[in-house]
């Protein structure tokens, strides 16, 4: 496997690329493993989290459970789980609810919510290895749920067919809302996140909750933004899942997404430091071997960062190397360069300046630019 972060330790695996986060919590400790692997990262909450202490739902639920014990507890969530402790012991209901728990069989979806269970004196019946609600779901319908009353503590978002499944196998089953996701207050950082996205000014887009990408789905929708949104995520901008049912409000809209077989955030950053320079166009030229990412290029391994106008023209360039791209061509790939010529002229000083090997790219007089594409490769391109 080709490891970056070995060939090029003094920047990173994800140097170069632009990365989005969506996620509301935990969001500055994935920005944080993405920006360590040289990751410029552009962050906007998708939702915000609303605590339920002071809700009737949860009060009324918890009051249930306290009433007539369940069979069966489900804990999805650390947070979620230690949240409904605090709520009961604000109510003066923590002793009880406790003893409940205590004499219910306690399924703990995977090891933090196993420890969110421990610090509250408790201990877990049993936990899925995949940290998988659908394996949680067929132990419970295995050992038959005929009669059973099971209290599951949801975590803000729907759990496709779970309660639903739960029901049809003729049990009982308590929701314990802890808390909801909302629309974030303040719509702006979301808004440019979305216009990022859109105008491919992201290598990769990351989801941690379904609610998450429901969310900006929603936006885009309200913004009459939603074809374009789809296109850039199904075409340029990689969507990065945190597991198959934060997956699920994309995949509903026709978009794939690559998620890590271990639903972790060091395993989904692991994912992109593979998947996004595999991804990265890589040619041989004037005796250089040159890698074009999202916002830099690596140029011999060494990381030369471009104006945004200047990899626009490397791109043009790029999707017919060897050939010569005329400046009529040029100019429309500029954004907003209008009708002058002079423009292309002045971006492309400014673009061999930032790669520091000017003959990279080839002045062709009165017809254009080219990559000088090294000759052993000009067969392979030529009918690129």
């Amino acid at each position: 496997m080709y490891d970056e972060e070995q060939q090029h330790p003094e920047h990173g695996p994800l140097a170069g690329f632009t990365v989005g986060v969506t996620a509301a919590r935990r969001a500055e400790e994935l920005s944080a493993l993405l920006q360590r692997r040289g990751a410029v990262v552009l962050h906007a909450p998708a939702l915000r989290i609303v605590p339920l202490a002071d809700d009737g739902e949860l009060l009324a639920a918890t009051k249930e459970i306290i009433d007539q014990a369940p069979d069966t507890v489900v804990a999805t969530t650390a947070i979620g789980f230690r949240g409904w402790v605090e709520a009961a012991e604000g109510w003066g209901l923590g002793d009880p609810l406790l003893a409940r728990l205590r004499e219910a069989e306690l399924l703990a979806r995977g090891p933090k919510v196993k420890g969110a269970i421990r610090a509250a004196g408790l201990t877990e019946e049993w936990s899925p290895s995949s940290e998988s609600m659908a394996e949680v779901l067929d132990r419970l319908l295995e050992e038959g749920v005929e009669g059973r009353r099971i209290a599951v503590q949801l975590h803000g978002e729907p759990l496709p067919g779970f309660v639903e499944s739960l029901r049809a196998g003729g049990a009982e089953v308590l929701p314990v809302p802890v808390y909801r996701w909302m629309p974030p207050e303040d719509t702006a950082p979301l808004d440019r996140l979305l216009d990022a996205t859109i105008a491919r000014s992201l290598d990769a887009l990351t989801f941690t909750s379904a609610p998450a990408a429901a969310s900006l789905l929603s936006r885009a929708e309200d913004r009459a933004l939603l074809p374009d949104l789809l296109s850039a995520l199904s075409h340029d901008v990689l969507p990065a899942c945190v597991g198959p049912v934060t997956a699920l409000p994309l995949q509903a809209h026709g978009v794939d997404t690559v998620q890590p077989e271990r639903f972790r955030l060091g395993p989904l950053v692991q994912l992109l430091c593979q998947e996004l320079p595999a991804r990265a166009r890589s040619l041989p030229i004037a005796g250089h071997r040159v890698e074009i990412r999202g916002h830099a290029v690596l140029v011999d391994g060494d990381l030369k960062p471009v104006p945004p106008a200047g990899m626009s023209l490397l791109r043009a360039l790029s999707r017919r190397p060897g050939w010569v791209v005329p400046r009529s061509d040029l100019l429309r790939a500029l954004p907003g360069a209008g009708r002058d010529e002079h423009a292309v002229e002045t971006a492309m000083a400014r673009l061999r300046t930032a790669l520091g090997t000017p003959k990279l790219i080839q002045t062709v007089v009165k017809r254009g630019y080219r990559l000088a594409l090294d000759p052993a490769s000009d067969a392979k391109y030529a009918d690129a």
